[in-house]
Order: structure tokens, then sequence, then C-alpha cells
């Protein structure tokens, strides 16, 4: 993120050309703002969230590609507008997005997804240590 200088100038739009530019956030800022929205998630979400932010700033610390840099800001930046207004719950993630994606992506994607798949089946197996009573 050290071509931040550079992206003053971007603005990023759309796929409506008519859209309104986003006013991108400068990184810590909405990293900041990022983690205090996950303070309303319940707690093992919150968790699970923060680790995830944590590592993908940290491993997005040394790029340079402006462009780059404005889609991952834009993209962190929706999701931090999603959890401020609760749209997140019932949202559905658009295809062109998982069209992008490359296949390291989608492997992170469907790992994050049996996650929280096996954390259910937990929460609702009554045989489950966590879940039976002392």
């Amino acid at each position: 993120m050290r071509a931040f200088q550079r992206l003053r100038m971007a603005t990023p739009t759309g796929p409506n050309p008519r859209t309104t530019p986003i006013a991108l956030l400068p990184p810590i800022p909405l990293y900041r703002r990022l983690l205090r929205a996950h303070r309303k998630l319940p707690q093992d979400m919150r968790l699970l969230g923060d680790e995830y932010v944590k590592t993908e700033w940290r491993s997005h610390q040394k790029i340079d590609n402006p462009i780059h840099i404005v889609g991952f800001l834009t993209e962190w930046q929706m999701y931090t507008q999603h959890l401020e207004g609760d749209s997140w719950r019932e949202a559905k993630m658009d295809k062109t997005k998982l069209d992008k994606m490359s296949d390291d992506q989608i492997t992170q994607l469907y790992e994050l997804m049996q996650a929280i798949r096996n954390r259910d089946l937990e929460d609702n197996d009554p045989e489950h240590e966590s879940n039976k009573e002392k």
C-alpha cells in the first residue's frame, strides 16, 4: 500500500459508468472501521472475521500496483458498508465476482464454507461435547 499517493487521483467506478464514484477511505481508517464493524457480530464470527481481515491486510501490505490496491480497498469498503447496514445476512455472491476469482481464491472460499457448515453441524448436534450438559 506504499503507492497510496497514486491512488488519490484514482476514482473507481462500478459496472455502470453512470454510477457515482466511490470515495475510497485511506487504508488505516478503513482497517479500523472494518474491525469496529466486526464488534457487532457474534463472538465466534467476530474472531474468525478479525483473523481473516488481519491476515489479508498483512499479505497485501507490499502491493505496489495501484489497480490492485484500488480493487482491494474498494472491496473491503463495500464489505464494511454491508456489515454496517446488516445487508450481509441475506446477501448472495455476485456470479461475475466468482468468475473473476483465481483457483486459490475459490479454494479459500470453499474452505470457509466448509468451516461454517462444520460449525453449524457441531452447534446442532446433541452428541457433540460442547452441547452436552454437565
